[in-house]
Order: structure tokens, then C-alpha cells, then sequence
């Protein structure tokens, strides 16, 4: 890993075209020891979780025509943090140094005496065209090409860069209709092949190809940014050296029917802003297929998991293992923590040799696979209520040893267990604890009422979204108020309860109590809306 020095240092980053897959090891490493993260609008949501927990994440935005903190104001937050002593990463999409404005942040960064680095990234003008199978060069058709920004059009030699073969045209969206006007009029052929790629790299890249005469007609209406375009006769070998489509969703969500049968450009959630809350440091795989699906996704981490205060209770029962007859899992932090004690103890799976287990879900049930066991019982509905109904015996007499939450949950679980009979044992596995704020992407989005979607996968992160968006309220206002126009989507019953206590309302409920059936549940809606 990339040493850090003991002294503040500002690392000016490429954050290359968006997947964390193109890092530099280098910048992977940096952000992962980073203390301060400065960021930019277009750099993608999942870089933001290569950082340490407590690394502190400042959204500068800095995109055209949307709100965004100031030049100056930028400089003034990197000076200061590196002047406290902090390991600063100047996190910026593509190159830094290619439309990265970095000249006035360095010049800041010299001017107060602060140590700085810059870290190459892999830029959209070169890796735009590439990944829609567009080569910039061509021993027949392109011998050169030219890299311009159109965000001020008006500024430009056109007549010079109409007479270059091959133009990559950054932050252009917005002027298609005069960059399109101003090479015809400088000699460009109407018949001239353009492309334009947006979002490229990513599972929402779109691809546009036509010729300049009639490429307006084909994106009217449609939202361009942010994009890449490429004018020139290259853009013809598109359809010859362009990969096979690969199907971006991944194993789970193919096997839910109404996914499966959509086609891998089918994006029906596209235009929606969707907040999703979620655990700090929980996979993004639920946000990565809603964003295969076209949506835009902000995360927000609603839930910090941690050990219980004492692990005497769960030590106890591991060490009379032997003693229960059924081991009952409902949460996949529940089986990491269950078995973090149990390898502690220097006890392994053979421990459980004669513990049959049951788990509330398929979910569970993989997480349980990842300790090369089998579920002995999976509920056909994934709820508490369905695993009661359905229990494979009869449990009078039975001993249940049952790791949880140490803050309490399934209570109408446990009561059913001992009205058949069960003795249950009840333990603290982990705890669940409200994060201390909101993150600043998150919160400017719910205060401008900019999300259309808010997603919940569990009861605890409703109620802890509650709390964090009370906080940020004004004395004349309420939760309900402010999320009158957003639709809120629930994973199954339980959740919904408490949705209609704290927001009155539910407006969406998966049939399937899992993401892919939340996920399912999503698409139908927007379909429908």
C-alpha cells in the first residue's frame, strides 16, 4: 500500500472513466489510506467506498449547470486540511490534468507552502471512444486527432478542427446542435459518421451513432450528459470492432423473471433518482443493478454494524453447541458475527455436527454457503412469519439457540417459537447503531427534493433515516412533508409496518421479500407510473 507520510500532502487523483476497475493501484492505495476525500460530481459512487469509514468525504460537485462549490472556495478546503496535517486525495473524473482545472487548485497549493502530487488517470477522451470499439487512429482514416471541450463553443477555431480527421469532443451534450451546426458550415460533410457515448464504461453507457445531418433528430429530447463525441470517419468501424453486448446483470438478478426477460439495453428506471439506504461498508450489488436498469443511484448508509457490548452470552452457547437442536439465522451480519465467535473459541463448522439450521431466506442462505454449510430449512416466503408456518417438525421440547440483534428484533418470532414449545436461547450476535450524519450527496439531494425512489431493506433503516432526516429539517417542517413526492419502496411487510408508522404510506412492496424481488418490484412500478 502507498506510504503516507506523517505531514499533510494533497494527492491530485484521475479517477479514470468511473469503474473502480480502471483505478491505478496507485489511486486504488491512496484512497484507501486517505484521511480527506474531495470529490467532484462525476467521479462514480462506488470510488466514494474505497476510502477508509472515518475518512472525511467533501462533495465539491463542479458540474455544468448544476449547483456546485466555488474555485476558490475548493482551494481554500484543500490548503486547510493539508495544513492540519491530513493525507488529502483531490479525487477528479478521467485525467486530472486534461479539463481537470487543477491549475488554480496547484497554484493555491504552492502559494501556501503545501506538499502535493499528481496521479495520472485513464481519460474519457480515450477511454470513451474505446469501449464503444471506436479506434482514434487508422492508417487510412485517421492519422491524428484532436481532444476539445465544447462547454464554451463559441471560443473555438472551428474552422481549424473542422480540417482534423478525427475530433473527441468533451462536455458537449448540451451544444450538440452547435457543434453540429458550426463543422457543416466550416466544410464538413452532413454525411460526416459522429458518435456519441455517455456514461461509458459503466452499466448504463448508452452509444449513439448517425452522421451529422440527421444525429439531432435521433437525440431529441434525450438527456446527453455526461458524454463523449467522437466526428470522423472512424466512427464507422463501430459496428465491426465494437464488443459482443455482455448482459450487465449479474446471476441473482437474472433469475427474476421480469429481469431476465428485459434486454441488456432495456433501462426502464432510467430518469429515476433513486436513494438507497443501506449499511455502511454492505456490498453495492443492489445499487449496481439498479443502475444497469438506467437509474441514477445516491447511497446512503443508514446502519453502522458492530459487536454486541459482551460477547458472554454468544460464548456461552458456542461452548454447549452440542445442547440445541436448531440453530435459527435471520440476517447475514447475524452468521459473519456467529462464527467470528466461533473461530475464536478455535472451534470450526464440525462444531454444528449435530445443530440443525434454519435461516429466513435465500439471502441468508448464501451467506451461510460461504462457510460451506446448508441451510436444513428456508421458509418459502422469506419472512419470520412463513419460517413458524412452515417448520419441517414438530417443536415441543426442542432447544433453539438464536444469535440477534443485541438492541432486540424478531420478538413475534421468538414468542411463536415458545408457544410451540421451543426453548429459545437468545443472544447477542451484534448491534446496530444510528451513523452520526448524512452523507453530503445524500442530503442535498433529499433537502433540494431531488430523489424520486427511497429504498429500505429492514426496519432499522427506516427508523434510522428518520432520525438523520430530522435532523437536517427546520422547525417548520416534518419528515412526511418533505418526502410527499417520493415514492417509498419497501422490501417486505415487516419494513412496510414500519414505513406507515414513522411516513404514513408505503408505495411500493416487493412480493418477493428479497432485492431481487425489490428490484422487480421497481421496474413494475416505473413501468407503470
Amino acid at each position: 500500500m502507498t506510504k503516507i507520510e506523517e505531514k499533510g500532502k494533497v494527492y491530485l487523483v484521475g479517477a479514470g472513466p468511473g469503474d473502480v476497475a480502471y483505478l491505478t493501484v496507485k489511486a486504488y492505495n491512496l484512497l484507501a489510506a486517505a484521511q480527506v476525500l474531495v470529490y467532484d460530481a462525476l467521479v462514480d459512487a462506488q470510488l466514494l467506498q474505497c476510502v477508509p469509514p472515518d475518512c472525511l468525504k467533501l462533495d465539491v460537485g463542479k458540474r455544468g449547470g448544476q449547483p456546485s462549490t466555488t474555485q476558490t472556495e475548493i482551494n481554500k478546503l484543500l490548503v486547510k486540511h493539508c495544513q492540519q496535517g491530513k493525507q488529502v486525495v483531490r479525487l477528479k473524473s478521467g485525467d486530472p490534468l486534461i479539463f481537470g482545472r487543477c491549475t488554480s487548485e496547484i497554484e493555491a497549493l504552492k502559494a501556501s507552502g503545501c506538499d502535493f502530487e499528481l496521479i495520472p488517470g485513464i481519460s474519457s477522451a480515450l477511454a470513451a471512444p474505446l469501449f464503444a470499439g471506436i479506434p482514434l487512429t487508422d492508417p487510412v482514416l485517421s492519422r491524428c486527432f484532436a481532444v476539445l471541450t465544447a462547454h464554451e463553443p463559441e471560443v473555438l477555431d472551428w474552422e481549424a478542427l473542422s480540417r482534423l480527421e478525427t475530433l473527441v469532443i468533451l462536455m458537449g451534450g448540451q451544444h450538440l446542435p452547435e457543434i453540429v451546426h458550426q463543422l457543416v458550415q466550416h466544410g464538413r460533410s452532413h454525411l460526416t459518421p459522429i458518435a456519441i457515448i455517455r456514461w461509458a464504461g459503466t452499466p448504463r453507457q448508452q452509444i449513439w451513432t448517425a452522421q451529422l445531418g440527421n444525429i439531432l433528430e435521433q437525440t431529441t429530447g434525450l438527456s446527453l450528459s455526461p458524454a463523449v463525441i467522437v466526428v470522423g470517419e472512424v466512427v464507422g468501424l463501430h459496428k465491426y470492432l465494437q464488443p459482443e453486448k455482455i448482459d450487465c446483470q449479474d446471476s441473482t438478478t437474472a433469475q427474476t423473471p421480469m429481469l431476465k426477460n428485459l434486454s441488456a439495453s432495456s433501462q426502464p428506471l432510467t430518469g429515476k433518482i433513486i436513494l438507497v439506504t443501506r449499511s455502511v461498508g454492505q456490498s453495492s450489488t443492489f445499487s449496481d443493478r439498479l443502475i444497469t436498469l438506467g437509474a441514477t443511484v445516491i447511497e446512503m448508509p443508514t446502519l453502522e454494524i458492530g459487536p454486541p457490548s459482551s460477547w458472554e452470552a454468544l460464548d456461552d452457547a458456542i461452548a454447549h453447541l452440542s445442547q440445541f437442536d436448531w440453530l435459527i439465522l435471520t440476517s447475514s451480519n447475524g452468521i459473519d458475527y456467529f462464527f467470528e465467535r466461533l473461530i475464536a473459541q478455535g472451534k470450526d463448522t464440525r462444531a454444528l455436527a449435530g445443530v440443525k439450521i434454519a435461516v429466513v431466506g435465500e439471502k441468508t442462505a448464501n451467506s451461510l454457503k460461504q462457510y460451506s454449510l446448508q441451510a436444513d430449512f428456508i421458509p418459502p416466503n422469506f419472512v419470520a412469519d412463513s419460517l413458524i408456518e412452515n417448520f419441517p417438525e414438530e417443536l415441543n421440547g426442542k432447544k433453539v439457540l438464536f444469535p440477534r440483534v443485541e438492541s432486540g428484533g424478531r420478538e413475534v418470532l421468538v414468542k411463536e417459537l415458545t408457544l410451540k414449545g421451543a426453548k429459545v436461547i437468545e443472544v447477542a450476535a451484534y448491534q446496530s447503531c444510528c451513523p452520526s450524519d448524512i452523507p453530503p450527496a445524500a442530503e442535498l439531494a433529499i433537502q433540494n427534493r431531488k430523489v424520486n425512489v427511497i429504498t429500505f431493506a429492514s426496519s432499522k433503516t427506516v427508523q434510522f433515516f428518520y432520525q438523520l432526516t430530522d435532523k437536517i429539517l427546520s422547525q417548520n417542517s416534518n419528515v412526511s412533508q418533505l418526502l410527499e413526492s417520493v415514492c417509498i419502496a419497501s422490501i417486505g411487510p415487516q419494513t412496510s409496518k414500519t414505513c406507515h408508522a414513522l411516513f404514513g404510506r408505503v408505495d411500493v412492496e416487493a412480493q418477493e421479500y428479497t432485492l431481487d424481488g425489490l428490484t422487480q418490484a421497481l421496474v413494475t412500478w416505473a413501468i407503470n407510473s
